[in-house]
């Protein structure tokens, strides 16, 4: 649109018409005046005498004798949430073409199966808090420990066995195997820049919950970053009064999801699937210390350093400014 001053913007198509209509001067003259074709000061000239709008009028027709059904198009919409089923089985159900099908499918945003959730057939609703803190996610997610001289994945089942056999200092079962174990990744990340908060224990107690949540409130407190709300699942950890206790002391507003519902926080549920692909299984780890140690390096180049797609191909650091070491 146009700059609402300019010539023969409404505000000079007023002037026009009420020099012509008002004051009685002459189409020509008023055209010669404001330098345009003397139609065009007529047509205004009418439009003010029948009281009209000197706004542009809509180049949309009256009518559409041609536009499929609002009936049609709700039936296309319920048989693709409820069968997802692509345009050329809905344009043999509905009787139209099955370019019509995706117009109206692409109209409503779901022109693609990706865009419905998997289960329930529902649109994906995204959300994102605004500011930095206003949310953060918590989760645990657990990998199986690496015995020494690499787990079978690289090293394959037969060597990763005898690997596994001949790792020291751990418990056997019945089948005189060690038992090594899990190892336990307690996440934080924040909704809305994505910077992330990892640890490693041995477990996934209450205890070990709010001591991972106090260190990330704090981590995230020194970049500037006031914690308001926390989301996490319906863990036994997560559901105790010592969490209870510990986010009322933080100023912290306890959130959970639905339960049954992981979606809710699909934003840790999806990293922790960049956590197994980029740091867990990314490559040969010689012993399980050797993986633990290479967190922190991973953490920080997935905070500084790694394109995020729903930050704009930038890092989560760049949502928050003013960082120490923020550029390195």
């Amino acid at each position: 649109m146009v700059h609402p001053n300019a010539a023969l913007t409404p505000k000079h198509r007023l002037k026009v018409a009420q020099l012509v209509v008002d004051d009685g001067w002459p189409i020509a003259e008023v055209a010669a005046r404001f330098q345009c074709s003397w139609p065009t000061v007529k047509r205004w000239a009418e439009r003010y005498r029948g009281g009209q709008s000197m706004q542009d009028r809509s180049s949309r027709p009256a009518t559409s004798p041609t536009t499929t059904p609002k009936a049609v198009a709700k039936r296309i919409v319920s048989l693709r949430l409820r069968k997802r089923i692509g345009p050329v089985q809905l344009s043999l159900m509905c009787g139209v073409s099955s370019s019509t099908v995706h117009r109206i499918l692409a109209a409503g945003r779901l022109n693609r199966l990706s865009c419905l959730d998997r289960d329930s057939g529902e649109p994906v609703r995204r959300y994102e808090y605004p500011h930095p803190g206003d949310l953060i996610h918590v989760d645990v997610t657990k990998f199986g420990q690496i015995p020494d001289g690499g787990g079978w994945r690289f090293v394959g089942r037969a060597q990763g066995k005898k690997n596994r056999a001949a790792t020291p200092g751990k418990p056997r079962n019945q089948h005189h195997n060690p038992k090594l174990g899990h190892c336990f990744v307690h996440t934080v990340i924040d909704d809305h820049s994505r910077v992330a908060y990892a640890e490693i224990h041995g477990d996934e107690t209450a205890l070990t919950a709010v001591g991972v949540l106090e260190r990330a409130v704090a981590w995230f407190g020194w970049r500037g970053v006031t914690v308001s709300r926390v989301l996490s699942d319906n863990g036994s950890a997560y559901r105790s009064h010592l969490w209870a206790r510990t986010c009322a002391d933080l100023g912290v507003a306890p959130k959970r999801t639905r339960p049954y519902r992981p979606q809710t926080n699909g934003k840790i549920e999806r990293f922790h699937r960049t956590l197994a692909d980029g740091w867990a299984y990314a490559t040969c780890y010689d012993s399980e210390a050797a993986r633990r140690a290479a967190l922190p390096g991973w953490i920080h180049h997935y905070n500084h350093h790694r394109a995020h797609s729903a930050v704009g191909g930038k890092p989560p650091i760049t949502r928050l400014t003013n960082l120490p070491d923020q550029y390195t």
